[in-house]
This record gives structure tokens, C-alpha cells and sequence, in this order.
């Protein structure tokens, strides 16, 4: 092994023991569910904002969206990111308070747990289908990560893909089961300040390595639709094709997914005061923007690298999301610290996949151990009881997603892609108008979900293939089904109970007054 190469592994393997100790460190904080779920509502609003940044942003912002810049240009990054960072900011707006406050009120630890409650189901039906929905979706999306962290260090080391994946997913099954929810949250604020760092290490020394900046212009202008908003680049042909609007408002509709994560949402249920939330808006706000913009520049450069021979040309997608690989492999040649530097940058990477996947992991485990095995099934724990129901179920539920993760030829993003339509569709029109319409009842809760999650399969695999104006992503269509839908049942069926409105006034007032 080249002391490179040991001197990289050598810093992903601190930073890893790194994660296990906080793991290890947390888990003797967790006495009870609602501790391990929620972390007992005392997080700080710094850890709250980059918490729910990093487990959303993922491998995709290191990877999938410096690809895609790479390959055709600016539009496709560049509206994807929009509607992401609205999405983020509305989210944070919208959402956040509201869903901490009511979901304290009514004693609510996971999202199918609130929904149950705030529609007061006593038949658990609510809560049953919305945790079912969940783990289908969030499974094979934590299957995802377990596999892009396998292909990273079988890229890297040449280590068998299967143990390097298993191997990650100890890792993080390890530091999640014993740390629960403080642990994931701790662990994501660090790998966040981690993925900050690699994005403007690769940035700098990637533009350096491009020639300057006036190189990485010229390069890109010499493409035609490079650089445009309104055409994208076609790396096949090399000509500009033209961006319609509503190819925009598909790309862009990738920010209505953030009213239905389970996983964003349960950070905004656990800060230890709700007024910090509007700090906590602005820091995570800030960041997604920022980071998502440096992102798509560092494609930019990566081809004005290729062109200046530092790197090869990339001409698939699966080529081009190691630019940022590719530019830690390049710095670490110039000696140990240099590698230590891209050490860290490769730690990145794995941050932004851990980040994600832990988060993961606790909100499919509480949608079986609390949703299901307690709240459907009716089987009652104590306390510790219910610490080691959920901790069985984290380990249940990471074989089945190593399982699903064995095939290292899976596609990472198209199970990214889909995952984030499932939940944006069958949850985020639901969440929005629980938390803002009175009028709002179980049947229509129940349909649009349903609606929102079946419409998701039936675009993605029936109607986009088709092409044209059917094309458009189906996380859109699934969204505003499942908000028609919610409407109409709601409207048509009995309106909700007295009891269940005086609840909604309750803490829409209390919110309202806090506001001002």
C-alpha cells in the first residue's frame, strides 16, 4: 500500500472510531423511546439546522449533483438546487414550529404517531399505513447508502464490495443503535462541518488544477448551453437543447419532498425550544444554498480539469460523480498532509451517505417498534422494554437493507430519486394541511396518503416512460393528487370532532401568539 493510500485510510478510520464514540458516549443518556426517537426534545438549534441538513442533502450533494453539472451544464443543477433550496427555506417557515408545537401537545414522537393523534384514530389504521409507507420507502433508501458507501471504498482500495459495505454498515448501525437519536444528531452536525470542508477544499484546489478561473470560463463557454438557464447541455450530440418550463417545474418540484421527510420533520419535533427555530431557519437555510451552489460549480470545474488533462474527460454519469474522488486521489500525491487533507475530503463523501442512512434508520425502526408493535398491535412496554424493542428493530431493519444492498451494480440515485418522490407524495400534502386546515379528517388523511404513495408507482413506471410531457418527475403529480384528494375526502365525509378542531384552535392560537 502506498503511503498515500495509508495515510487516507488512516484518517477515514479515525474519523469513523470517531463516530463510535459518540455513539458509545450517548448510549448511556437513552432511558426510554421517546429518548432514543427524539432525543428527549433537547436539542440546540445549531445541531437541530445541520442536523436535518446533513440528513438530507445525503451522498447526492458531494456526488449526484457535481455529476450532473458536469455532464450537461448548469440548468439541470441549477434548477434541482432551487427548488431544493426553497423547498428547505418553506419547510423551515412553514412547518417547523407548528409540527413542534403540536406534536408536544398531543405527545407525538414520530411522524405516524402524529398523524394518529391529531386525527384522534382510534382504530390505529392511520398510523399502521403510514408506517408501513415509511419503512417501504425508507429501507431500500437506507439500503442505498450502505451501498454507496461499499462502492466508495471498493473504488478507492480495491476492498471487496461486500465487505465494504458491511464494514460501513456496522459502522453506522453500530453508533445509531447504541447513541440513538442524540447520537445521529451529534454525529450528523460533525459530518456536516466534514462535508463543508471537503466542498471548498475540491473547490479551491480543483479550480487550481483547472487553470484558474479564467480557464474553467473559457472551457465552459465553449459549450454550447453550458452555462444557460434555459438549455442544458447534451453531452452526446454536444448541442444545446432547450429547457421548457415545465421541465423547470419538474426539476424544481424535487423542494416539495421536504413537506413529507420523515426524517427532516422529526428534527424540527425535537428542538429544545421552539423559538430557536427561526436561528436554526437561517443557519440551515444558509447552508443548503451555499453548499449546493459550490457543489454544482465544482462540476464546472471537474471538466475544466479534464480539459487541462488533470483528470480524464467523463462521459457517463457514473464517471462523473467521482470528481470530487478524483480530486482527493490527485491531492494526496503531494504528501502527507496533503493526504490527510484528502483523507478528510473522502470522509466527506462518507459523512454525507452516514448522515443520511443513520437518520434513516431510526425513522423506519420507530415506524415498526412504536407505530406497529405498540400503538397497532397493542403490546405494552416499559421503558427499557421498549429501548431494546427499538434497538432489535434497528439491527432487524439493517440486514434487510444489507440484503438489499449486496448488488454492487444497484443504482444509487434513481433509489434516492424515488425514495424522496414516496415521501414528498404521500406525505407532504397531508402534513401541510394537517397542520394548517381544521377541516382536515382521518378519511382525508388516509386517501391522500394512499393516493400520493400509489400515484408515485403508477408515474414512475407506467406514465413517464412515456416521454414528452409526461416525463416530468413524479414526485409533482403524486403531490397534488394527494392534495386534491385530501380536499375532496375531507370535504365529502364528516368534518372532524369537536374535541379534535378545539385541539387544532388550541395550538393554532398558541402558535399564532408565540409569533408575535
Amino acid at each position: 500500500m502506498k503511503t498515500s493510500d495509508f495515510v487516507i485510510l488512516a484518517a477515514i478510520g479515525f474519523y469513523l472510531i470517531g463516530m463510535l464514540f459518540i455513539g458509545f458516549y450517548y448510549s448511556h443518556k437513552n432511558n426510554s423511546s421517546d429518548d432514543f426517537y427524539l432525543g428527549g426534545r433537547k436539542l440546540g438549534p445549531f445541531v437541530v439546522a445541520m442536523s436535518a441538513e446533513a440528513s438530507d442533502m445525503s451522498s447526492w450533494l458531494l456526488m449526484g449533483l457535481p455529476g450532473v453539472a458536469y455532464l450537461t451544464g448548469v440548468a439541470d443543477a441549477f434548477w434541482t438546487a432551487v427548488g431544493l433550496a426553497v423547498g428547505t427555506y418553506l419547510n423551515w417557515l412553514i412547518m417547523a414550529r407548528r409540527i413542534r408545537r403540536y406534536s408536544q401537545n398531543i405527545g407525538a414522537i414520530t411522524i405516524p404517531d402524529f398523524l394518529s393523534k391529531r386525527f384522534h384514530d382510534k382504530s390505529n389504521v392511520l398510523n399502521c399505513i403510514a408506517a408501513v409507507m415509511i419503512v417501504v420507502f425508507f429501507v431500500p433508501y437506507t439500503a442505498s447508502g450502505f451501498a454507496a458507501c461499499g462502492k466508495l471504498f471498493h473504488s478507492l482500495f480495491g476492498i471487496d464490495y461486500m465487505t465494504a459495505m458491511l464494514i460501513s454498515a456496522i459502522v453506522i448501525f453500530s453508533y445509531t443503535v447504541m447513541g440513538g437519536f442524540m447520537a445521529a444528531s451529534t454525529t450528523d452536525l460533525i459530518q456536516s462541518v466534514v462535508m463543508t470542508i471537503a466542498l471548498f477544499v475540491v473547490l479551491i484546489y480543483g479550480t487550481h488544477m483547472a487553470g484558474g478561473v479564467d480557464a474553467v470560463m473559457q472551457n465552459a463557454q465553449a459549450l454550447e448551453g453550458y452555462l444557460s438557464f434555459s438549455a442544458t447541455h447534451n453531452p452526446a450530440t454536444g448541442a444545446a437543447e432547450s429547457y421548457s418550463p415545465l421541465t423547470v417545474a419538474s426539476n424544481a418540484a424535487w423542494g416539495l419532498g421536504y413537506f413529507g421527510m420523515p426524517h427532516i420533520l422529526l428534527r424540527f419535533m425535537a428542538i429544545e425550544d421552539e423559538k430557536k427555530l427561526v436561528l436554526s431557519r437561517r443557519i440551515a437555510s444558509v447552508w443548503a444554498a451555499v453548499s449546493m451552489c459550490v457543489a454544482i460549480v465544482i462540476g464546472i470545474v471537474g471538466y475544466g480539469m479534464s480539459k487541462a488533462g488533470a483528470i480524464e474527460m467523463f462521459t457517463t454519469s457514473g464517471q462523473s460523480e467521482t470528481i470530487i474522488v478524483k480530486v482527493a486521489g490527485l491531492l494526496s500525491l503531494h504528501g502527507v498532509i496533503p493526504a490527510a487533507v484528502a483523507g478528510i475530503i473522502l470522509a466527506g463523501i462518507l459523512a454525507a451517505t452516514m448522515s443520511t442512512a443513520d437518520s434513516q434508520l431510526l425513522a423506519a425502526s420507530s415506524s415498526v417498534s412504536q407505530n406497529l408493535v405498540v400503538d397497532f398491535f397493542k403490546v405494552k412496554l416499559t421503558n427499557r422494554q421498549g429501548l431494546r424493542v427499538a434497538r432489535l428493530t434497528v439491527l432487524a431493519i439493517s440486514i434487510i437493507a444489507c440484503f438489499l444492498a449486496r448488488n454492487p451494480d444497484s443504482s444509487v440515485f434513481q433509489i434516492v430519486s424515488f425514495a424522496w418522490a414516496g415521501f414528498g407524495g404521500a406525505f407532504g400534502a397531508v402534513m401541510i394541511l394537517s397542520l394548517f386546515w381544521e377541516r382536515t379528517n382521518r378519511d382525508g388523511a388516509l386517501a391522500g396518503m394512499l393516493s400520493g404513495g400509489v400515484m408515485v408507482f403508477i408515474w414512475k413506471f407506467l406514465v413517464r416512460p412515456m416521454g414528452g410531457v409526461w416525463g416530468i418527475y413524479e414526485l409533482l403529480p403524486a403531490f397534488v393528487v394527494s392534495m386534491i384528494v385530501t380536499i375532496l375526502v375531507s370535504v365529502i365525509t364528516p368534518a372532524p370532532d369537536a374535541e379534535v378542531i378545539a385541539e387544532f384552535r388550541k395550538t393554532l392560537r398558541s402558535s399564532a401568539s408565540e409569533e408575535k
